[in-house]
């Protein structure tokens, strides 16, 4: 009769064999719980969020909004565009030289740009002539082909009041809208 010899090594490797096997067979059992669809299908539109773009100006609100499009898009890593609305009037032409406000935007769009280096996400900035700021802002977003616009609104001392901009996106946008409204 032939002796079986056995070597500590072999015997730990078979019970890593066992045991990896057992998990394996257990985990196979062991079907996670069904999604909803609905929870599925919001999830996936979510996850779809790869460009916001938000609309600047010099207000603290507007600053927030930058902060909550940073919030809203780091865990897809989604690229931030800063927009500044230059306003034209209609008495002007839209290429008027307009250096002041101009520098000012780009100083407003600078802060922004800081705001977003914070959460370390892909930023750009981008200024736009327009004659109102409604449609330079869905103009810019039609052109960056954004997913989600976040707009910071002022707040008003009536109840459920929003800017004419905020009410004329939310009426206008062809993609998700956020309107962020701090209580007066």
């Amino acid at each position: 009769m032939t002796a079986i010899h056995t070597h500590p090594l072999g015997i730990f490797l078979a019970l890593v064999f066992i045991v990896s096997m057992g998990r394996l067979f257990w985990w196979m059992l062991h079907v996670p719980p069904a999604i909803p669809y609905e929870v599925a299908h919001v999830t996936r539109t979510v996850q779809a969020v790869k460009r916001i773009l938000v609309p600047v100006v010099d207000s603290d609100y507007a600053r927030r909004a930058i902060e909550l499009a940073c919030r809203l898009g780091t865990e897809q890593k989604a690229e931030i565009i800063l927009l500044a609305v230059l306003e034209v009037p209609l008495t002007s032409p839209l290429g008027v030289a307009l250096p002041g406000t101009e520098a000012r935007l780009n100083e407003v769009l600078q802060q922004g740009v800081e705001i977003v280096n914070f959460h370390q996400l892909p930023s750009r900035t981008r200024i736009i002539r327009a004659r109102t700021a409604g449609t330079g802002i869905l103009q810019a977003a039609t052109e960056e082909e954004v997913q989600l616009i976040v707009i910071g609104a002022r707040p008003k001392r009536q109840l459920g009041g929003l800017g004419s901009t905020s009410e004329w996106l939310l009426r206008r946008a062809t993609c998700e809208l956020l309107i962020d409204r701090q209580p007066a």
